[in-house]
Protein backbone atom coordinates (compact mmCIF):
# COMPACT_ATOMS: atom_id res chain seq x y z
CA UNK A 1 0.00 0.00 0.00
CA UNK A 2 1.09 3.48 -0.73
CA UNK A 3 1.01 5.40 2.47
CA UNK A 4 2.08 8.92 1.35
CA UNK A 5 -1.37 10.37 2.68
CA UNK A 6 -1.06 8.12 5.86
CA UNK A 7 2.51 9.32 6.57
CA UNK A 8 1.09 12.77 5.98
CA UNK A 9 -2.15 12.45 7.72
CA UNK A 10 -0.84 12.03 11.30
CA UNK A 11 0.00 15.53 11.92
CA UNK A 12 -2.00 16.61 15.01
CA UNK A 13 -5.33 18.77 14.62
CA UNK A 14 -6.32 20.88 17.69
CA UNK A 15 -4.92 19.19 20.37
CA UNK A 16 -5.59 20.69 23.50
CA UNK A 17 -3.01 22.04 26.26
CA UNK A 18 -1.98 20.49 29.62
CA UNK A 19 1.20 18.16 30.88
CA UNK A 20 -0.42 15.04 29.50
CA UNK A 21 -1.65 17.07 26.00
CA UNK A 22 2.08 18.02 26.05
CA UNK A 23 3.55 14.75 26.19
CA UNK A 24 1.16 13.51 23.29
CA UNK A 25 2.78 16.36 21.39
CA UNK A 26 5.60 14.68 21.52
CA UNK A 27 4.74 11.54 20.21
CA UNK A 28 2.86 13.52 17.45
CA UNK A 29 6.34 15.72 16.48
CA UNK A 30 7.88 12.66 16.46
CA UNK A 31 5.00 11.19 13.85
CA UNK A 32 5.01 14.59 11.62
CA UNK A 33 8.83 13.81 10.77
CA UNK A 34 8.09 10.10 10.80
CA UNK A 35 10.26 8.77 13.57
CA UNK A 36 7.32 6.37 14.55
CA UNK A 37 9.92 4.31 16.59
CA UNK A 38 10.29 7.30 19.00
CA UNK A 39 6.72 7.54 19.04
CA UNK A 40 5.49 4.59 19.29
CA UNK A 41 7.15 4.34 22.67
CA UNK A 42 6.03 7.94 23.64
CA UNK A 43 2.72 6.38 23.27
CA UNK A 44 3.44 3.30 24.98
CA UNK A 45 4.53 4.70 28.19
CA UNK A 46 1.73 7.24 27.80
CA UNK A 47 -0.71 4.08 27.83
CA UNK A 48 0.95 2.94 30.53
CA UNK A 49 1.04 5.84 32.58
CA UNK A 50 -2.91 7.24 31.63
CA UNK A 51 -4.77 3.99 30.20
CA UNK A 52 -7.87 5.96 30.04
CA UNK A 53 -6.67 8.63 27.98
CA UNK A 54 -8.13 7.01 24.71
CA UNK A 55 -6.53 9.59 22.00
CA UNK A 56 -2.98 7.70 22.67
CA UNK A 57 -4.61 4.52 21.56
CA UNK A 58 -5.76 6.00 18.65
CA UNK A 59 -2.03 7.44 17.39
CA UNK A 60 -0.45 4.21 18.89
CA UNK A 61 -2.79 2.34 16.19
CA UNK A 62 -2.63 5.04 13.42
CA UNK A 63 1.42 3.66 13.43
CA UNK A 64 0.14 0.40 13.44
CA UNK A 65 -1.69 0.86 10.10
CA UNK A 66 2.09 3.15 8.86
CA UNK A 67 3.71 -0.22 9.49
CA UNK A 68 1.15 -2.73 7.71
CA UNK A 69 -0.10 -4.18 11.23
CA UNK A 70 -4.01 -4.11 10.72
CA UNK A 71 -4.48 -6.54 13.30
CA UNK A 72 -2.38 -4.55 15.74
CA UNK A 73 -4.16 -1.69 15.11
CA UNK A 74 -7.29 -3.19 15.45
CA UNK A 75 -6.32 -4.59 19.01
CA UNK A 76 -5.30 -0.86 20.14
CA UNK A 77 -8.54 0.55 18.60
CA UNK A 78 -10.77 -1.60 20.61
CA UNK A 79 -8.59 -1.04 23.87
CA UNK A 80 -8.58 2.55 23.23
CA UNK A 81 -12.33 2.44 22.69
CA UNK A 82 -12.95 0.33 25.48
CA UNK A 83 -10.59 2.57 27.65
CA UNK A 84 -13.33 5.52 27.61
CA UNK A 85 -17.09 5.27 26.65
CA UNK A 86 -17.20 9.45 25.68
CA UNK A 87 -14.55 8.34 23.12
CA UNK A 88 -15.14 8.27 19.04
CA UNK A 89 -11.28 8.38 17.65
CA UNK A 90 -10.64 4.69 18.36
CA UNK A 91 -14.32 3.93 16.56
CA UNK A 92 -12.83 5.65 13.65
CA UNK A 93 -9.68 4.14 13.81
CA UNK A 94 -11.87 0.64 13.82
CA UNK A 95 -13.26 2.27 10.65
CA UNK A 96 -9.76 2.50 9.00
CA UNK A 97 -8.97 -1.06 9.98
CA UNK A 98 -12.88 -2.27 7.94
CA UNK A 99 -10.66 -0.51 5.17
CA UNK A 100 -7.69 -2.14 5.20
CA UNK A 101 -9.75 -5.55 5.03
CA UNK A 102 -11.72 -3.87 2.10
CA UNK A 103 -14.41 -4.08 4.53
CA UNK A 104 -16.04 -0.68 2.67
CA UNK A 105 -19.80 -1.52 4.18
CA UNK A 106 -18.76 -2.05 7.68
CA UNK A 107 -16.19 0.74 7.70
CA UNK A 108 -18.84 3.04 6.91
CA UNK A 109 -21.07 1.95 9.87
CA UNK A 110 -18.27 2.52 12.11
CA UNK A 111 -17.32 6.07 10.99
CA UNK A 112 -21.80 6.81 10.61
CA UNK A 113 -21.41 5.88 14.32
CA UNK A 114 -18.01 7.77 15.13
CA UNK A 115 -19.45 11.22 13.76
CA UNK A 116 -23.24 11.37 13.91
CA UNK A 117 -23.61 13.06 17.32
CA UNK A 118 -20.23 15.56 17.56
CA UNK A 119 -20.48 18.51 19.09
CA UNK A 120 -20.37 21.90 17.67
CA UNK A 121 -16.82 22.02 17.72
CA UNK A 122 -15.77 18.34 17.36
CA UNK A 123 -14.45 18.14 14.20
CA UNK A 124 -11.27 15.51 14.89
CA UNK A 125 -13.53 12.24 14.09
CA UNK A 126 -14.82 13.51 10.52
CA UNK A 127 -11.24 14.80 9.67
CA UNK A 128 -9.76 11.60 10.55
CA UNK A 129 -12.37 9.54 9.03
CA UNK A 130 -11.60 11.59 5.68
CA UNK A 131 -8.01 10.48 6.17
CA UNK A 132 -8.90 7.13 6.63
CA UNK A 133 -10.72 7.18 2.68
CA UNK A 134 -8.02 8.75 1.24
CA UNK A 135 -5.26 6.13 3.05
CA UNK A 136 -7.62 3.07 2.41
CA UNK A 137 -5.94 0.87 -0.40
CA UNK A 138 -8.74 1.43 -2.77
CA UNK A 139 -9.23 5.45 -1.90
CA UNK A 140 -12.84 6.70 -2.23
CA UNK A 141 -11.24 10.04 -2.46
CA UNK A 142 -14.92 12.24 -3.03
CA UNK A 143 -16.23 10.17 -0.03
CA UNK A 144 -13.03 11.66 1.82
CA UNK A 145 -13.36 15.47 0.52
CA UNK A 146 -17.31 15.33 2.40
CA UNK A 147 -16.18 14.00 5.54
CA UNK A 148 -13.37 16.79 5.22
CA UNK A 149 -16.08 19.22 4.04
CA UNK A 150 -17.41 18.60 7.21
CA UNK A 151 -14.58 19.54 9.40
CA UNK A 152 -13.80 22.48 7.58
CA UNK A 153 -17.34 23.97 8.51
CA UNK A 154 -16.77 22.82 12.77
CA UNK A 155 -13.09 24.47 12.25
CA UNK A 156 -11.74 26.75 9.76
CA UNK A 157 -8.74 27.41 11.31
CA UNK A 158 -6.89 24.01 11.32
CA UNK A 159 -4.50 24.07 8.80
CA UNK A 160 -4.62 20.37 8.44
CA UNK A 161 -7.91 20.35 6.69
CA UNK A 162 -7.32 21.99 3.92
CA UNK A 163 -4.19 19.76 3.39
CA UNK A 164 -5.80 16.53 3.64
CA UNK A 165 -8.32 17.72 0.88
CA UNK A 166 -5.38 18.86 -1.08
CA UNK A 167 -4.54 15.42 -1.19
CA UNK A 168 -7.68 14.18 -1.75
CA UNK A 169 -8.46 16.61 -4.76
CA UNK A 170 -4.69 14.99 -6.05
CA UNK A 171 -6.10 11.52 -5.42
CA UNK A 172 -8.97 12.93 -8.23
CA UNK A 173 -6.53 14.53 -10.55
CA UNK A 174 -7.98 18.06 -9.66
CA UNK A 175 -4.82 19.50 -9.66
CA UNK A 176 -5.90 23.11 -9.47
CA UNK A 177 -8.44 22.57 -6.45
CA UNK A 178 -5.59 20.65 -4.73
CA UNK A 179 -3.45 23.45 -5.18
CA UNK A 180 -5.82 25.62 -4.25
CA UNK A 181 -6.26 23.46 -1.15
CA UNK A 182 -2.97 23.38 -0.34
CA UNK A 183 -2.30 27.38 -0.69
CA UNK A 184 -5.18 27.53 1.92
CA UNK A 185 -3.52 25.48 4.19
CA UNK A 186 -0.29 27.41 3.93
CA UNK A 187 -2.08 30.88 4.70
CA UNK A 188 -3.36 28.89 7.85
CA UNK A 189 0.16 27.93 9.03
CA UNK A 190 2.65 28.83 6.98
CA UNK A 191 5.34 26.87 8.84
CA UNK A 192 3.87 23.69 7.78
CA UNK A 193 6.00 21.83 5.20
CA UNK A 194 3.08 19.09 4.20
CA UNK A 195 1.33 21.74 1.98
CA UNK A 196 4.72 22.18 0.12
CA UNK A 197 5.33 18.70 -0.32
CA UNK A 198 1.48 18.59 -1.80
CA UNK A 199 2.55 21.74 -4.38
CA UNK A 200 5.43 20.21 -5.44
CA UNK A 201 4.35 16.42 -6.00
CA UNK A 202 1.14 17.81 -8.24
CA UNK A 203 3.19 17.46 -11.13
CA UNK A 204 3.99 14.05 -10.74
CA UNK A 205 0.49 13.37 -12.31
CA UNK A 206 1.60 15.60 -15.39
CA UNK A 207 4.78 13.18 -15.35
CA UNK A 208 6.85 16.78 -14.64
CA UNK A 209 9.57 14.44 -13.02
CA UNK A 210 12.29 17.04 -13.74
CA UNK A 211 10.42 20.01 -11.75
CA UNK A 212 9.38 17.68 -9.25
CA UNK A 213 12.71 16.77 -7.78
CA UNK A 214 13.59 19.88 -8.29
CA UNK A 215 10.70 21.77 -6.24
CA UNK A 216 11.77 18.85 -3.34
CA UNK A 217 15.42 19.53 -3.71
CA UNK A 218 14.63 22.92 -2.97
CA UNK A 219 12.65 22.42 0.01
CA UNK A 220 15.36 20.04 1.69
CA UNK A 221 17.63 22.91 1.30
CA UNK A 222 15.63 24.94 3.33
CA UNK A 223 14.06 22.05 5.51
CA UNK A 224 17.50 19.50 5.63
CA UNK A 225 15.71 17.41 8.85
CA UNK A 226 12.55 16.96 7.49
CA UNK A 227 12.85 13.62 6.73
CA UNK A 228 9.34 12.64 4.20
CA UNK A 229 10.93 15.03 2.20
CA UNK A 230 13.06 12.71 1.30
CA UNK A 231 11.03 9.60 1.06
CA UNK A 232 9.10 12.28 -1.66
CA UNK A 233 12.58 12.58 -3.41
CA UNK A 234 12.84 9.07 -3.47
CA UNK A 235 9.38 7.64 -4.60
CA UNK A 236 9.83 10.57 -7.65
CA UNK A 237 13.07 9.10 -9.13
CA UNK A 238 11.28 5.93 -9.20
CA UNK A 239 8.17 7.32 -11.20
CA UNK A 240 10.97 9.03 -13.43
CA UNK A 241 13.10 6.05 -13.93
CA UNK A 242 10.04 4.28 -15.19
CA UNK A 243 9.78 6.50 -17.93
CA UNK A 244 13.40 7.28 -18.45
CA UNK A 245 15.42 6.12 -21.66
CA UNK A 246 16.72 2.32 -20.70
CA UNK A 247 20.50 3.28 -20.13
CA UNK A 248 19.35 5.98 -17.61
CA UNK A 249 16.79 3.96 -16.05
CA UNK A 250 19.46 2.24 -13.23
CA UNK A 251 20.64 5.73 -12.69
CA UNK A 252 17.85 7.29 -11.82
CA UNK A 253 16.69 4.43 -9.68
CA UNK A 254 19.66 4.40 -7.95
CA UNK A 255 19.34 7.65 -7.35
CA UNK A 256 15.66 6.95 -5.34
CA UNK A 257 17.08 4.29 -3.33
CA UNK A 258 20.19 6.91 -1.96
CA UNK A 259 17.03 9.18 -1.46
CA UNK A 260 15.35 6.82 0.07
CA UNK A 261 18.94 5.52 2.16
CA UNK A 262 19.04 9.34 3.39
CA UNK A 263 15.35 9.14 4.55
CA UNK A 264 16.22 6.44 7.12
CA UNK A 265 19.15 8.32 8.18
CA UNK A 266 17.68 11.67 9.05
CA UNK A 267 14.29 10.01 10.26
CA UNK A 268 16.73 8.21 12.87
CA UNK A 269 14.18 5.49 12.85
CA UNK A 270 16.42 2.00 13.22
CA UNK A 271 13.32 0.01 14.12
CA UNK A 272 12.53 -3.49 12.69
CA UNK A 273 9.42 -2.07 11.63
CA UNK A 274 11.36 0.60 9.46
CA UNK A 275 13.67 -1.83 8.02
CA UNK A 276 10.06 -3.98 6.90
CA UNK A 277 9.37 -0.20 5.44
CA UNK A 278 12.62 -0.56 3.57
CA UNK A 279 12.16 -3.62 2.24
CA UNK A 280 8.35 -2.82 0.99
CA UNK A 281 9.99 -0.23 -1.19
CA UNK A 282 12.71 -1.89 -2.51
CA UNK A 283 10.05 -4.00 -3.64
CA UNK A 284 8.07 -1.79 -5.04
CA UNK A 285 10.86 0.07 -7.03
CA UNK A 286 12.23 -3.54 -7.99
CA UNK A 287 15.72 -3.13 -6.23
CA UNK A 288 16.22 -7.26 -6.25
CA UNK A 289 20.07 -6.95 -5.21
CA UNK A 290 19.59 -4.61 -2.48
CA UNK A 291 16.48 -6.64 -1.03
CA UNK A 292 18.43 -9.75 -1.03
CA UNK A 293 21.02 -8.36 1.58
CA UNK A 294 17.89 -6.50 3.65
CA UNK A 295 15.65 -9.91 3.47
CA UNK A 296 18.39 -12.04 4.25
CA UNK A 297 18.67 -10.69 7.28
CA UNK A 298 15.59 -9.96 8.46
CA UNK A 299 15.23 -13.48 8.12
CA UNK A 300 17.46 -14.27 10.75
CA UNK A 301 15.59 -12.18 13.30
CA UNK A 302 12.76 -13.97 15.76
CA UNK A 303 9.20 -12.57 15.43
CA UNK A 304 9.85 -11.06 12.24
CA UNK A 305 7.09 -10.06 10.49
CA UNK A 306 5.73 -12.81 8.07
CA UNK A 307 6.19 -10.36 4.91
CA UNK A 308 9.23 -11.90 4.97
CA UNK A 309 8.60 -14.49 3.22
CA UNK A 310 7.66 -12.01 0.58
CA UNK A 311 10.78 -10.60 0.16
CA UNK A 312 12.16 -14.62 -0.33
CA UNK A 313 9.84 -15.35 -2.13
CA UNK A 314 10.65 -12.25 -4.88
CA UNK A 315 14.44 -13.19 -4.62
CA UNK A 316 14.13 -16.73 -5.17
CA UNK A 317 12.44 -16.62 -8.30
CA UNK A 318 13.61 -13.12 -9.53
CA UNK A 319 17.31 -13.37 -8.50
CA UNK A 320 18.23 -17.08 -7.98
CA UNK A 321 15.84 -18.58 -10.23
CA UNK A 322 15.21 -21.35 -7.80
CA UNK A 323 10.93 -21.37 -9.02
CA UNK A 324 10.51 -24.31 -6.34
CA UNK A 325 11.86 -22.30 -3.38
CA UNK A 326 9.84 -19.42 -4.15
CA UNK A 327 6.56 -21.19 -5.00
CA UNK A 328 7.76 -22.76 -1.33
CA UNK A 329 7.60 -18.49 0.57
CA UNK A 330 5.20 -17.48 -1.37
CA UNK A 331 2.57 -20.52 -0.43
CA UNK A 332 4.28 -19.56 3.24
CA UNK A 333 3.14 -15.66 2.86
CA UNK A 334 -0.31 -16.38 1.58
CA UNK A 335 -0.91 -19.11 4.51
CA UNK A 336 0.52 -16.56 7.49
CA UNK A 337 -0.71 -13.10 6.18
CA UNK A 338 -4.16 -12.04 6.06
CA UNK A 339 -5.61 -11.27 2.31
CA UNK A 340 -6.02 -7.68 2.98
CA UNK A 341 -2.09 -7.28 3.41
CA UNK A 342 -1.40 -9.05 -0.21
CA UNK A 343 -0.85 -6.92 -2.91
CA UNK A 344 -1.10 -7.54 -6.52
CA UNK A 345 2.53 -7.99 -6.97
CA UNK A 346 2.49 -11.34 -4.52
CA UNK A 347 -0.17 -12.55 -6.90
CA UNK A 348 2.26 -12.18 -9.57
CA UNK A 349 5.30 -13.28 -8.30
CA UNK A 350 3.56 -16.37 -6.79
CA UNK A 351 1.49 -16.89 -10.27
CA UNK A 352 4.51 -17.06 -12.11
CA UNK A 353 6.81 -19.49 -9.69
CA UNK A 354 3.84 -21.59 -9.85
CA UNK A 355 3.53 -21.45 -13.82
CA UNK A 356 7.46 -22.30 -14.00
CA UNK A 357 6.84 -25.26 -11.78
CA UNK A 358 4.16 -26.37 -13.84
CA UNK A 359 1.09 -25.70 -12.12
CA UNK A 360 -0.44 -23.77 -15.35
CA UNK A 361 -3.53 -23.73 -13.77
CA UNK A 362 -2.56 -22.41 -10.51
CA UNK A 363 -0.68 -19.51 -12.09
CA UNK A 364 -2.83 -18.47 -14.16
CA UNK A 365 -5.86 -17.71 -11.24
CA UNK A 366 -2.97 -16.02 -9.73
CA UNK A 367 -2.08 -14.02 -12.51
CA UNK A 368 -5.10 -13.06 -12.87
CA UNK A 369 -5.79 -12.21 -9.46
CA UNK A 370 -2.50 -10.06 -9.76
CA UNK A 371 -3.92 -7.75 -12.57
CA UNK A 372 -7.24 -7.37 -10.88
CA UNK A 373 -5.67 -6.52 -7.26
CA UNK A 374 -2.86 -3.65 -9.42
CA UNK A 375 -2.12 -0.53 -7.86
CA UNK A 376 -2.98 2.73 -9.85
CA UNK A 377 0.71 2.96 -10.67
CA UNK A 378 1.39 -0.60 -11.79
CA UNK A 379 1.09 -2.74 -15.32
CA UNK A 380 1.50 -5.85 -13.59
CA UNK A 381 -0.24 -7.45 -17.81
CA UNK A 382 3.10 -5.97 -19.12
CA UNK A 383 5.50 -7.28 -16.61
CA UNK A 384 3.50 -11.02 -17.15
CA UNK A 385 4.50 -10.60 -20.76
CA UNK A 386 7.76 -8.88 -20.10
CA UNK A 387 9.13 -11.48 -17.83
CA UNK A 388 8.13 -14.26 -20.28
CA UNK A 389 10.35 -12.66 -22.69
CA UNK A 390 12.98 -12.03 -20.50
CA UNK A 391 12.70 -16.01 -20.07
CA UNK A 392 12.75 -16.11 -23.57
CA UNK A 393 16.23 -14.29 -24.10
CA UNK A 394 17.99 -16.08 -21.28
CA UNK A 395 17.20 -19.56 -22.95
CA UNK A 396 14.74 -20.11 -20.40
CA UNK A 397 12.17 -21.64 -23.51
CA UNK A 398 10.01 -24.04 -21.42
CA UNK A 399 9.31 -21.66 -18.61
CA UNK A 400 8.82 -18.55 -21.28
CA UNK A 401 6.24 -20.79 -23.24
CA UNK A 402 4.38 -21.48 -20.28
CA UNK A 403 4.26 -17.84 -19.27
CA UNK A 404 3.52 -15.92 -22.53
CA UNK A 405 0.54 -18.86 -22.57
CA UNK A 406 -1.07 -16.87 -19.78
CA UNK A 407 -1.75 -13.77 -21.60
CA UNK A 408 -2.02 -15.46 -24.99
CA UNK A 409 -5.12 -17.02 -23.76
CA UNK A 410 -6.68 -13.87 -22.60
CA UNK A 411 -8.33 -11.59 -25.61
CA UNK A 412 -8.54 -8.20 -23.53
CA UNK A 413 -4.97 -8.71 -22.75
CA UNK A 414 -2.79 -5.74 -24.27
CA UNK A 415 -0.01 -7.90 -24.92
CA UNK A 416 -2.37 -10.80 -26.77
CA UNK A 417 -0.96 -10.82 -30.01
CA UNK A 418 2.76 -10.85 -28.90
CA UNK A 419 2.09 -13.36 -26.59
CA UNK A 420 0.79 -15.63 -28.95
CA UNK A 421 3.24 -14.97 -31.32
CA UNK A 422 6.05 -15.41 -29.07
CA UNK A 423 4.49 -18.61 -27.67
CA UNK A 424 4.22 -20.10 -31.47
CA UNK A 425 7.98 -18.88 -31.98
CA UNK A 426 9.19 -20.50 -29.03
CA UNK A 427 6.48 -23.57 -29.42
CA UNK A 428 7.90 -24.16 -32.85
CA UNK A 429 11.74 -24.22 -31.54
CA UNK A 430 11.12 -26.95 -28.79
CA UNK A 431 9.56 -28.99 -31.01
CA UNK A 432 11.39 -28.48 -34.47
CA UNK A 433 14.42 -29.75 -32.07
CA UNK A 434 12.69 -32.48 -31.08
CA UNK A 435 11.73 -33.54 -34.57
CA UNK A 436 14.87 -32.88 -35.89
CA UNK A 437 16.33 -34.68 -32.86
CA UNK A 438 20.24 -36.11 -32.77
CA UNK A 439 22.07 -38.41 -33.96
CA UNK A 440 21.19 -38.29 -37.58
CA UNK A 441 18.80 -40.19 -40.17
CA UNK A 442 16.13 -42.16 -37.94
CA UNK A 443 15.42 -45.83 -38.58
CA UNK A 444 11.86 -45.20 -38.36
CA UNK A 445 11.60 -42.57 -40.80
CA UNK A 446 10.79 -40.08 -38.15
CA UNK A 447 7.87 -41.36 -36.59
CA UNK A 448 8.80 -41.12 -32.69
CA UNK A 449 10.53 -37.79 -33.51
CA UNK A 450 7.23 -36.72 -35.16
CA UNK A 451 5.20 -37.60 -31.88
CA UNK A 452 7.33 -36.45 -29.14
CA UNK A 453 7.15 -32.90 -31.25
CA UNK A 454 3.76 -32.80 -32.60
CA UNK A 455 2.37 -31.25 -29.04
CA UNK A 456 4.41 -28.00 -29.82
CA UNK A 457 4.10 -27.91 -33.45
CA UNK A 458 0.37 -27.75 -32.89
CA UNK A 459 0.49 -25.29 -29.91
CA UNK A 460 3.07 -23.65 -32.41
CA UNK A 461 0.50 -23.65 -35.25
CA UNK A 462 -2.69 -22.76 -32.90
CA UNK A 463 -0.79 -19.56 -31.37
CA UNK A 464 0.11 -18.37 -35.07
CA UNK A 465 -3.31 -18.56 -36.28
CA UNK A 466 -4.33 -15.82 -33.71
CA UNK A 467 -1.92 -13.82 -34.95
CA UNK A 468 -2.36 -14.41 -38.64
CA UNK A 469 -6.74 -13.72 -38.06
CA UNK A 470 -5.19 -10.50 -36.07
CA UNK A 471 -7.14 -6.84 -37.36
CA UNK A 472 -5.16 -4.79 -35.04
CA UNK A 473 -2.77 -2.59 -37.65
CA UNK A 474 0.07 -2.69 -35.26
CA UNK A 475 -0.16 -6.80 -35.02
CA UNK A 476 -0.56 -7.01 -38.69
CA UNK A 477 2.37 -4.64 -39.55
CA UNK A 478 4.76 -6.40 -36.56
CA UNK A 479 3.90 -10.38 -36.91
CA UNK A 480 1.81 -11.28 -39.59
CA UNK A 481 4.56 -12.14 -42.55
CA UNK A 482 6.61 -13.92 -39.45
CA UNK A 483 3.56 -15.74 -38.01
CA UNK A 484 3.16 -16.93 -41.80
CA UNK A 485 6.67 -18.10 -42.37
CA UNK A 486 6.56 -20.04 -39.11
CA UNK A 487 3.19 -21.35 -39.49
CA UNK A 488 4.15 -23.20 -42.45
CA UNK A 489 7.63 -24.23 -41.28
CA UNK A 490 5.33 -25.72 -38.28
CA UNK A 491 3.03 -27.78 -41.20
CA UNK A 492 6.45 -28.76 -42.51
CA UNK A 493 7.41 -30.70 -39.82
CA UNK A 494 3.73 -31.96 -38.95
CA UNK A 495 3.77 -33.29 -42.52
CA UNK A 496 6.87 -35.35 -42.25
CA UNK A 497 8.74 -34.05 -45.00
CA UNK A 498 11.97 -34.62 -44.47
CA UNK A 499 12.34 -37.81 -43.15
CA UNK A 500 9.45 -39.54 -45.15
CA UNK A 501 8.68 -37.12 -48.42
CA UNK A 502 7.24 -39.60 -50.62
CA UNK A 503 4.22 -40.16 -48.06
CA UNK A 504 3.69 -36.67 -46.95
CA UNK A 505 0.12 -34.76 -47.69
CA UNK A 506 0.74 -31.20 -48.85
CA UNK A 507 -0.15 -29.65 -45.23
CA UNK A 508 1.64 -26.59 -45.60
CA UNK A 509 0.98 -26.20 -48.76
CA UNK A 510 -1.96 -23.56 -48.26
CA UNK A 511 0.15 -21.70 -45.95
CA UNK A 512 3.10 -21.15 -48.22
CA UNK A 513 0.69 -19.84 -51.40
CA UNK A 514 -1.03 -17.51 -48.76
CA UNK A 515 2.58 -16.05 -47.62
CA UNK A 516 3.67 -15.69 -51.57
CA UNK A 517 0.11 -13.91 -52.18
CA UNK A 518 0.83 -11.72 -49.39
CA UNK A 519 4.79 -11.38 -49.73
CA UNK A 520 3.54 -10.44 -53.81
CA UNK A 521 1.25 -7.78 -52.95
CA UNK A 522 3.60 -6.10 -50.21
CA UNK A 523 5.53 -5.34 -53.82
CA UNK A 524 9.30 -4.46 -52.04
CA UNK A 525 10.64 -6.71 -49.89
CA UNK A 526 13.29 -6.65 -47.54
CA UNK A 527 16.77 -9.72 -47.38
CA UNK A 528 14.91 -11.63 -44.47
CA UNK A 529 11.30 -11.52 -46.74
CA UNK A 530 12.83 -12.43 -49.86
CA UNK A 531 14.44 -15.19 -48.23
CA UNK A 532 10.63 -16.25 -46.99
CA UNK A 533 9.93 -16.08 -50.16
CA UNK A 534 12.64 -18.02 -51.78
CA UNK A 535 11.55 -20.61 -49.06
CA UNK A 536 7.89 -20.75 -50.14
CA UNK A 537 8.53 -21.63 -53.68
CA UNK A 538 10.87 -24.23 -53.12
CA UNK A 539 8.69 -25.96 -50.57
CA UNK A 540 5.67 -25.67 -52.75
CA UNK A 541 8.02 -26.79 -55.46
CA UNK A 542 9.26 -29.87 -53.59
CA UNK A 543 5.40 -30.58 -52.70
CA UNK A 544 4.90 -30.60 -56.32
CA UNK A 545 7.74 -32.61 -57.58
CA UNK A 546 7.34 -35.40 -55.29
CA UNK A 547 3.39 -35.20 -56.09
CA UNK A 548 4.51 -35.60 -59.48
CA UNK A 549 3.42 -32.79 -60.92
CA UNK A 550 7.23 -31.91 -62.83
CA UNK A 551 5.79 -28.43 -64.31
CA UNK A 552 4.60 -27.16 -61.93
CA UNK A 553 7.18 -28.08 -59.63
CA UNK A 554 9.47 -26.26 -62.13
CA UNK A 555 7.69 -23.56 -62.31
CA UNK A 556 8.04 -23.05 -58.35
CA UNK A 557 12.13 -23.30 -58.93
CA UNK A 558 12.33 -20.90 -61.74
CA UNK A 559 10.53 -18.28 -59.67
CA UNK A 560 12.65 -19.12 -56.84
CA UNK A 561 16.17 -18.78 -58.76
CA UNK A 562 14.33 -15.33 -60.31
CA UNK A 563 15.23 -14.04 -56.93
CA UNK A 564 18.00 -15.73 -56.07
CA UNK A 565 20.12 -17.24 -58.70
CA UNK A 566 22.19 -19.02 -56.50
CA UNK A 567 19.90 -21.16 -54.30
CA UNK A 568 21.55 -24.61 -54.42
CA UNK A 569 17.98 -26.31 -53.66
CA UNK A 570 16.65 -24.72 -56.95
CA UNK A 571 19.19 -25.09 -59.12
CA UNK A 572 19.47 -28.70 -57.88
CA UNK A 573 15.98 -29.51 -58.59
CA UNK A 574 15.64 -27.60 -61.87
CA UNK A 575 19.28 -29.43 -63.10
CA UNK A 576 17.35 -32.73 -62.89
CA UNK A 577 14.45 -31.75 -65.22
Amino acid sequence: MTKRELFLGLLMAGVAGGASAQKLKDAQDAMQVEQYDKAKTILQELIQKKPKDADNYFYLGQIHLVNDKVDSAEVVFQQGAASNPKDVLNTVGLGAVELQKGNKSAAETKFTQATSNLGKKDYLPLYFTGRAYISAPTPDYTKAIEYLTQAKEKNAKDAMIPNALGDAYAGLRESNQAYISYRDALSLDESLIAPKIGQAVISRWAQAYDVVIEDLNNLIAENPSYAPLYRELADTYYYSSLKAAEEDYREINQKGLDAYKKYLEVSGDKSLDAQVRYADFLVYTGNYEELKTVAQRLSSLEGIDPKVYRYLGYIAFLQDKDYAKSSEYMDKLFAQVDENRLIGRDYLIAGLSAVSNGDEAKGATLLKQAVEKQGEDEDLDSEIAETAFSKYQDGEQDIAMKIFAIPAANPESDYYYDSNYYLGTTAYTEGSKLYIGEGGEPADKGVANLEAARPFLEKAIKAFDVVIGATKPEAVEKYKINAIYFKGLSELALDNLQYNPEEHQGLFAPTFEQLITLLTEKGELDEVQQGYLVDAYNYLGYHTYFKGDMAKAKSYFEKSLAIDPENETANAFVSQM
